[in-house]
């Protein structure tokens, strides 16, 4: 496994398995449709690419293994590693944590100042919520519905009308209602369409706290 590994990250590194060195493999292969292995050896050597050109491609990758790859692993450091490793996991999961909080959900999440939870997986299923809101042991539902070029309004407001009774039955369960929060990209970032639905999860929040 350990060589099928190293042969295979070569491979696509240094792009030796591309159309443009190995062929188009998947469109002569139909357009041989071979009845067994050796039907498509035989096309492939005599229509696609000769043995010889597949033997220089091998070379290739040889030496890319031996001598670029062997020389680049014994160049790393302990201190490369340390460096890496550290890199992963603080530099790379705060930047994710950056951009999870870009979000709709985080957009929400700093207007209402309460934590928004993803929907478990039966909820999207049964009442069509994205994400819930906890309050006094009362569940407010988010449905998030992006708007954009591919998307008409008109197909949205026909779907939340279908969507409505699952809605309904959401509140019944758990006392909360639920919310359509449409969201759009402007200069590449996400923003909250519909802002006004933030006062109306406001409100809601004010009235699970006085029941």
């Amino acid at each position: 496994m350990a060589k099928e590994w190293i042969l295979n990250s070569a491979m696509n590194r240094f792009q030796l398995n591309f159309k443009r060195n190995v062929g188009p493999t998947s469109e002569s292969i139909r357009k041989c449709a071979p009845k067994s292995k050796d039907d498509w050896e035989t096309y492939y050597f005599a229509n696609v690419r000769p043995k010889d050109h597949i033997i220089e491609l091998v070379k290739k990758l040889y030496i890319k293994i031996t001598e670029v790859i062997e020389a680049e692993v014994e160049s790393i450091t302990e201190d490369d590693c340390i460096k890496y490793m550290l890199q992963l996991v603080i530099d790379r999961t705060f930047e994710g944590y950056q951009t999870e909080i870009k979000t709709i959900y985080g957009q929400l999440e700093r207007e209402l100042g309460y934590k928004i939870e993803p929907a478990p997986d039966q909820w999207d299923r049964l009442y069509n919520v994205d994400f819930f809101i906890e309050i006094n042991n009362k569940f407010i539902g988010i449905q998030i519905k992006p708007v954009n070029q591919g998307i008409q309004l008109a197909q949205i407001f026909k779907e939340t009308a279908i969507q409505k009774k699952s809605h309904q039955k959401f509140e019944m369960k758990f006392g909360g209602k639920v919310f359509y929060v449409f969201s759009s990209k402007e200069n590449g970032k996400k923003v909250i369409v519909n802002t006004d639905v933030v006062d109306d999860i406001r409100a809601e929040i004010q009235r699970l706290q006085n029941c």
